[in-house]
C-alpha cells in the first residue's frame, strides 16, 4: 500500500529544516538540562529532571513524526506541472459570485496548510472541491452555512 503524501518543495524544506534544528541544537540541549538535573539530587523530587525529560519526550516524538512525513513525502514541483485544470501545487484565484470578493489559495499538502498565508489543503473540503476545475468554471463548495459559489478567474503553477 502506497501511502505517500503529496508535498511541495518548500514544504518538504520547511520540515528538514526544522528536523535539522531539533536534532542539532534542541536535542542535546535536553540531554545537557537532564544531566544538569540530575547533578541536583534526589531524581523523586525534582521537577527540573521531570521537566527536562518531559521536554526530551516531545523532541523525540517530533524527531520521529518528522522523519516519517519526509520518508512519506511525494515532493512536488508545482512549476513543473502543465495542465489548465487545477491539481496539487495550483495557486488559484477565486471570485465569491455573490459578493465579487476575490481570494487566492495554493493547493498544498497536509502539512503545509495555512489559511493564514492562503495555503489550503488538499484534502480539505474546499481543495478537494477546487481540483479539476478550470479557469472560468464555477465551482460549489459546501461550507457550514450553505454552499458558497465561486468561478476561477486564475491558476497558475509556479
Amino acid at each position: 500500500m502506497d501511502e505517500s503524501v503529496p508535498m511541495t518543495i518548500e514544504g518538504h524544506q520547511r520540515l528538514q529544516e526544522e528536523l535539522k534544528q531539533l536534532v542539532r541544537f534542541e536535542r542535546p540541549k535536553v540531554v545537557q538540562d537532564i544531566a544538569e538535573a540530575r547533578s541536583h539530587g534526589d531524581l523523586s523530587e525534582n521537577a527540573e529532571y521531570d521537566a527536562a525529560k518531559d521536554k526530551q519526550g516531545f523532541v523525540e516524538g517530533r524527531i520521529k513524526e518528522l522523519n516519517h512525513k519526509i520518508a512519506m513525502a511525494q515532493v512536488i514541483d508545482p512549476a513543473k506541472i502543465k495542465t489548465d485544470k487545477i491539481v496539487f501545487g495550483a495557486k488559484v484565484t477565486l471570485i465569491d459570485v455573490d459578493t465579487d470578493k476575490e481570494v487566492t489559495y495554493q493547493i498544498v499538502g497536509v502539512d503545509e496548510a495555512d489559511i493564514k498565508v492562503g495555503k489550503i489543503s488538499i484534502s480539505s473540503p474546499v481543495g478537494r472541491a477546487l481540483v479539476g476545475h478550470r479557469v472560468d468554471e464555477e465551482v460549489n463548495i459546501n461550507v457550514p452555512s450553505g454552499v458558497k459559489v465561486y468561478e476561477v478567474t486564475n491558476i497558475e503553477y509556479s
